[in-house]
């Protein structure tokens, strides 16, 4: 099977080259908000829109052309890239996955890509890399690159410029060296919560420098605007911003590489994350109720990084010939794990579950993740396969002990990973070795 893999490390140009790095990302920048204009253009005045081929004869004219002829000193192909961005933001807009075009502004997301592998050249052993019209640059080698370049892609971050290698190469399909299947609880009291009874306290990135970000963007209010002391002050913000994303994604990878080394299965909840951290300010008319705590809610949800953790989880878990199990999350801290009985009386402190029933008595998100885990049981079930009854409850959890199951490798499409809300094992393939209830 084939998987596709990027390989991203820090640059080390001269300054001639970082010079010549931002002219290009200008010039990218340029034609796509060019492009997009025009488009605008032709859709208010009732004509079609262009195609790809379309705008690359008129990219040519520009290039070419009295009014920026500067647009020839920018390698051909990534501004063609741009073009292809457009099309693809169109496309999603169409097909309703993203809104509408928006025109790119400097300093937000500078980057270019060389997509012809024949024009880049890689030297590991000296650690540098030959670019189109930038020649060798020098870049911090971490780790190998694995398999056959496809396309570079030169990226600006926080003043650091960033190189990211995709390539492609052979693998065989892994299988899971983990026997065990898990169900996982996401919450902010507790980032995440297993169903064996583990847990991951919460990292709060952003609550931790949220002091130090206020006092930078305070002293960069005082500053005159475009000013070298605003400059200054920016890019101070920027560095923390960039910390707190660096150390969120850090703990998640570290969270999400155990997690799926350890598991074959892993089941988890379908969240919206953007419905449930939606502003309750309301409106004028209908002003929102509680609205500073929401607000606080909100943050402390965003802050975690939940989308951002389940789709580690989904290509780690592929890779490792695993698998990653979506369930509906309506009323999973609400169900007794014992008695099956739902009421909103289960819960009535953050923490702590009792069951108004028949009295059981566990942590609330502890009870969220077995009742998790018996769900994608029950979605096994209904796919026909192999599994244990998944309404058991706590018993559905003590069948599936660490060493009892083990599943085999399904399809997957050609990067060598599976989106999760498409799960299906083939035909025929069964969880074996989990005793029936």
């Amino acid at each position: 099977m084939q998987r596709l893999q990027a390989f991203k490390y820090e640059l080390m140009p001269s300054g001639e080259q970082q010079r010549q790095m931002r002219r290009f990302a200008g010039s990218c920048r340029f034609v796509y908000n060019k492009a997009l204009a025009l488009q605008k253009e032709r859709y208010e005045q009732g004509e079609k829109k262009l195609g790809y081929a379309g705008l690359c004869r008129l990219l040519t004219e520009w290039r070419n052309g009295p009014e920026t002829p500067w647009l020839a000193d920018a390698p051909v192909h990534p501004l063609q890239q741009a073009l292809k961005d457009l099309e693809r933001a169109y496309a999603n807009f169409f097909a309703k996955r993203a809104g509408f075009p928006r025109f790119k502004k400097k300093g937000q997301h500078d980057s270019f890509r060389y997509p012809d592998p024949k024009q880049i050249k890689l030297d590991q052993a000296n650690s540098r890399i030959f670019l189109p019209k930038l020649g060798w640059l020098r870049y911090r080698n971490s780790r190998e690159v694995l398999g056959e370049i496809k396309n570079v892609t030169v990226s600006l971050s926080c003043g650091k410029w960033f190189v990211s290698i995709q390539t492609e190469r052979e693998i065989q399909a892994p299988v899971p060296k983990a026997t065990s299947a898990v169900g996982i609880d996401m919450g902010v009291t507790r980032f995440a919560t297993l169903s064996d009874g583990t847990f991951y306290a919460p990292l709060n990135s952003f609550k931790r420098h949220e002091t130090a970000l206020r006092k930078a963007q305070q002293a960069m209010s005082r500053k005159t605007k475009f000013s070298n002391n605003w400059k200054k002050a920016k890019a101070r913000v920027q560095k923390i911003h960039a910390r707190i994303g660096n150390v969120r994604r850090d703990y998640l990878h570290k969270a999400t590489t155990t997690i799926s080394q350890n598991h074959a299965m892993v089941c988890i909840e379908d969240l919206q994350v953007r419905n449930m951290s939606r502003s309750a300010a309301g409106t004028t008319e209908n002003p929102g109720k509680n609205v500073r705590a929401k607000s606080g809610l909100n943050k402390a949800i965003l802050d975690q990084g939940w989308f951002e953790f389940r789709r580690q989880l989904d290509y780690k878990l592929a890779w490792a010939g695993g698998h990653l199990i979506v369930v509906p999350p309506q009323n999973t801290s609400r169900t007794c794990p014992a008695c099956g009985h739902v009421s909103a009386d289960n819960r009535q402190a953050q923490a702590r579950f009792l069951c108004v029933e028949c009295g059981f008595e566990e942590n609330a998100d502890l009870v969220g993740a077995i009742n998790i885990l018996s769900r994608g049981m029950q979605l096994l079930r209904d796919e026909g396969q192999d599994t244990p009854h998944a309404c058991g409850g706590m018993e559905a959890l003590a069948s599936v002990s660490p060493d009892g199951l083990w599943i085999e490798p399904h399809r997957r499409s050609e990067a060598g990973t599976h989106r999760s809300d498409s799960f299906r094992l083939d035909a025929g393939v069964s969880a074996v070795g989990i005793p029936r209830l």
